[in-house]
This record gives C-alpha cells, sequence and structure tokens, in this order.
C-alpha cells in the first residue's frame, strides 16, 4: 500500500500543534504532507507552506480553496485525508466541508466550539462514511494500553474508585495580555468556546478516565474557578465523578498550578488491583495487588498485553513519550483508512472518534451548568 496524502489546515509557521501533527504524522512513514491552508491570512499560509518544501501550487489561502482544488486532482495526486490543528471556532467549518466533499479528518481535541455543533459533525460523519480521528493523544501511550487492557481482562476486578488530575500553571499569570498567541485565543470564549480549561485539558481527562476504564461518567458535580484577572471561562475545576457502574471518582484541573508542566495522571483502584499512570514519567504503569508485590510495568517489557506490545516502537529502557504517543493515534488511524482504500474492514479500530468528541463536549457542558448551580449533580445531555 502507497504512503497516504495529508493536507493541513491552520498550523502554519510558528505553531506548536501543526508542528506536532506533522511530526507525528511522519514518524511511521505512512503518512507525507503533500498540500496545506496554514492560515487565515492567505500571504502567511503560503509562506507557511514554501517553508514546509511544499509545492506552491499545494500552498492555498483558504482551507475552502484547498477542498475545492484537490477535489479537482486526480485520485493518484489528491489529498486522502485532512489534519484540522486549528483553534476550536474553526473544527466545524473544516471538518463539515471536507467530510461533505469525500475527504476523511483528524481533528484537534474539542472536536468543535459548541455540543449542537458536536452532534451535527458526528451526524455527518455517519452519514458520509468518512473516517474521522480526534487526537486524544495520551491513549496512545504503550502503558495506557496496557492499563485500558488490564481493566478489559477483569485483573483489577470490579471498578470501584477513580483519580485523575491534569495540572499546568502556564497561565498563572496574565499571559494572554502579553501577546502570547496559545493563550490569546484559549480563554477568549468566542474561539475556545464555553470551557477554558475545561475545553483544554479537561476533555482530555475525561477522556482517559473512558479509555482505560471502559466507563462512562454518568453525573458531575463540578466547583470551577477563572482566577486570571479578568478571565471570562474556567482555568481551575474541581469536580466529583458518579461512574456509570456506581463506582466514584474525582478529577482536579488546573492552569493556573503555579509550578505544574503537564501533570497528567490517573489512579484507577478495583477490588482485586490498582494501577497508576503519570505522564509526566510515561514509562511506568505501577499496579499493586491484594497478595502480591508490587509490579511496574514498562513498555517493550515483560507481561505486557498485544495491545501494549503493538505499539511499543523500540526495545525495553528507551522512552517512548508524547510524539510517539501522538504517532499512534496517526498510525492506526492510517492502517483503518489504508484497509478502507483496500476495500477491507477493520473492527474496533483503536482511536477517538466523533463518537469520544461528542462525550467531550457533552462533558464541558455539564461541568459548566453543574457550576453554574453551586456545583450541583449534572447529567451529560444531548
Amino acid at each position: 500500500m502507497r504512503k497516504l496524502r495529508m493536507g493541513m489546515i491552520g498550523g502554519g509557521t510558528g505553531s506548536f500543534i501543526g508542528d506536532v501533527h506533522r511530526r507525528a504524522a511522519s514518524i511511521d512513514g505512512m503518512i507525507d504532507l503533500v498540500c496545506g491552508a496554514f492560515s487565515s491570512s492567505a500571504e502567511k499560509s503560503i509562506a507557511s507552506g514554501k517553508d514546509l518544501y511544499l509545492p506552491e501550487d499545494r500552498c492555498y489561502g483558504s482551507y475552502e480553496e484547498m477542498i475545492s482544488k484537490e477535489k479537482e486532482l486526480p485520485e493518484n495526486v489528491r489529498m486522502d485525508f485532512v489534519a484540522i490543528v486549528t483553534p476550536n471556532h474553526m473544527h466545524f467549518p473544516p471538518a463539515k466541508l471536507a467530510l461533505e466533499n469525500g475527504f476523511h479528518v483528524v481533528c484537534d481535541k474539542p472536536m468543535t466550539l459548541t455540543l449542537d455543533e458536536a452532534i451535527a459533525l458526528e451526524k455527518i460523519v455517519s452519514e458520509s462514511g468518512k473516517l474521522f480521528a480526534l487526537t486524544h493523544n495520551y491513549t496512545g501511550h504503550p502503558l495506557v494500553k496496557q492499563a485500558k487492557a488490564m481493566v478489559a481482562n477483569g485483573d483489577l476486578g470490579a471498578i470501584r474508585k477513580v483519580q485523575v488530575q491534569y495540572l499546568q500553571g502556564w497561565l498563572s499569570t496574565a499571559v494572554e495580555k502579553t501577546g502570547q498567541k496559545q493563550a490569546s485565543w484559549r480563554v477568549d470564549p468566542k474561539r475556545s468556546g464555553i470551557g477554558g480549561a475545561l475545553g483544554d485539558i479537561g476533555t482530555h481527562a475525561e477522556n482517559l478516565v473512558a479509555y482505560i476504564t471502559g466507563l462512562k461518567i454518568d453525573e458531575l458535580a463540578a466547583d470551577l474557578g477563572k482566577f486570571g484577572e479578568g478571565r471570562v471561562l474556567d482555568d481551575d475545576g474541581n469536580l466529583l465523578l458518579r461512574m456509570e457502574n456506581g463506582a466514584k471518582g474525582t478529577m482536579s484541573i488546573s492552569q493556573i498550578a503555579l509550578g505544574e508542566e503537564n501533570n497528567l495522571a490517573i489512579k484507577v483502584y478495583g477490588e482485586k488491583g490498582s494501577l497508576e499512570w503519570h505522564q509526566e514519567n510515561p514509562n511506568q504503569l505501577i499496579t499493586h495487588w491484594l497478595e502480591d508485590p508490587v509490579k511496574v510495568f514498562t513498555p517493550n517489557g515483560n507481561d505486557l498485553y498485544p495491545e501494549a506490545l503493538n505499539v511499543s516502537r523500540i526495545p525495553a529502557g528507551h522512552p517512548e513519550g508524547y510524539l510517539e504517543a501522538f504517532a499512534t493515534i496517526y498510525k492506526n488511524f492510517a492502517t483503518h483508512l489504508m484497509a478502507v482504500l483496500n476495500g477491507e474492514t477493520i473492527e474496533n479500530p483503536d482511536y477517538p472518534t466523533a463518537k469520544d468528541g461528542v462525550r467531550g463536549m457533552q462533558f464541558i457542558y455539564a461541568a459548566v451548568e453543574s457550576d453554574k448551580n453551586n456545583a450541583a449533580w449534572t447529567t451529560f445531555k444531548k
């Protein structure tokens, strides 16, 4: 099978997440970037494309132009899918246009600006028959997959309690007022949506809980904070969770936790055992048991389930981190898309989809509603 051809919307010169997507997509040698509309400014978009050594005729001034012109190209030349790496308010319009014009989509999280857009996009994905991946990249870590497999296999017994946190400190000061691009759109409800930290990092925490435990959150009670001067969106939050099987949970998220860098961590407690994983030390999965000693799993190490071994790229003892986990989302999406192009079927492909995106938006809306009602217990609603 040939390499897949990727187009990109957003992610121009100087973009953090655009560069991450490009690096991750290239790691396994399955995908080539062939075109892009990298900025809302046509001039900046074309300049960014040149910086990436793309031919001038594949550097477009807008995503509308890119989708229209790529569609006109021969099938053996045009892009196969598009990666959307823009701020939240520019996820839905290009995703909708791409899907309706026959292109598969990879989209950064959260899926859309609003819950209504998310529901509409899930329907468009279903009706189009095209693939849609959402880059909740932390689920790509080998040991996150090991944790998921252990829970699914019943190793921990019935799940009783979950603790998850995602703590950062980069918004401890009003960096958005200094022209910091990453901060400016994240604190702006017109571009971020109704959730600040909720959308940026809370959706990762919610997705990680659902992915590892296989359980949905039934209800939550959220106490959100807006500590940054003049901020209208949350930059901190503490949530209580009730899981669908009766398990209890807590979630702590913050972008004003001074001194924290990217402290995403999860603990899952069952009847027979427990596990914990820390994103800043991703190459250890620590497990505890009723009668056996503590056991620590490592990528490509001993006693891993196939789900973890299949995405462990290098020999044990060699660190695998953020980019490799991100690459796993692209690898699994690309494997699925290659199968589709070959007329084959893959059951239960392992990457986040539009369904996960809707769930993430429901989480944001439920938390905001709960906070408005003095942290009242709130269910997810469509």
